[in-house]
């Protein structure tokens, strides 16, 4: 029981490190385009419509399908691996895939907008799409989203007012804060390095978050996936 807690724990902070990574280095490299939280592409679409910049904005809507099918791809895969961390797996080396076409075609330049950049900009979006389906068929796997943070801040709030309501005396009040520490650290932590790396190199640096999920993989989980027939 204790070896399944800390498993919760490291995949929950490794997670929203790479959903917080992925999301400000699509933004930042790839002309403010969200592979995490696709909603947030709306209000990015609304926005160059309204400015009159909407050459390109209908990319932004692009990201909808894109997402829907690769969620509909992770319930597949689920149905088909006894091993639920698959999932993870596979978006590992789909990042690993996106960052190497990046390099092969010479996206490197943050300023220059081109093919190149939308091509991995939706495999990053595929990759989060299998996230978002981790995270929903297998909700008790994580502390809580790992892709969309508005949850998990306002459980984050409820937990203090709770502990404030019982006078300080809520024995599970820092189960709950250390929970949404994490989550909440990791995304922002995420984001930072996501940002900075995107500025850097370009969409190149989704390697980084693909080395980091395959590593957790195959040190969190030893067991290999199994086949259902």
């Amino acid at each position: 029981m204790e070896e399944k807690q800390n498993n919760i724990w490291f995949v929950t902070l490794v997670l929203t490190i790479i959903a917080g990574y992925c999301d400000s280095i699509t933004f930042v490299a790839a002309d403010k385009i969200f592979s995490a939280h696709v909603t947030g592409n709306f209000i990015v679409f609304a926005y160059q419509i309204i400015k009159g910049s909407s050459g390109d904005a209908w990319i932004k809507l692009l990201t909808f399908p894109i997402f829907m099918l690769s969620v509909m791809a992770g319930g597949w895969i689920s149905a088909r691996f006894s091993n639920r961390h698959f999932l993870l797996l596979c978006e590992g080396i789909i990042l690993l895939v996106g960052g190497a076409i990046a390099y092969s075609l010479g996206y490197i330049d943050n300023g220059e907008i081109t093919w190149p950049m939308y091509l991995v900009t939706m495999i990053v979006v595929f990759a989060m799409g299998l996230q978002n389906a981790f995270g929903k068929l297998f909700a008790k796997e994580t502390y809580g989203p790992t892709t969309m943070m508005t949850g998990n801040v306002t459980q984050f709030a409820l937990d203090i007012r709770s502990y404030c309501n019982s006078g300080f005396k809520n024995t599970d009040f820092l189960s709950g804060v250390n929970k949404g520490l994490i989550t909440l650290g990791g995304f922002l932590l995420g984001c930072v390095l996501g940002a900075w790396v995107g500025q850097l190199f370009g969409l190149v640096g989704i390697v980084l978050p693909g080395i980091a999920m395959i590593i957790c993989y195959y040190s969190t989980y030893s067991s290999k996936s199994e086949i259902k027939l």
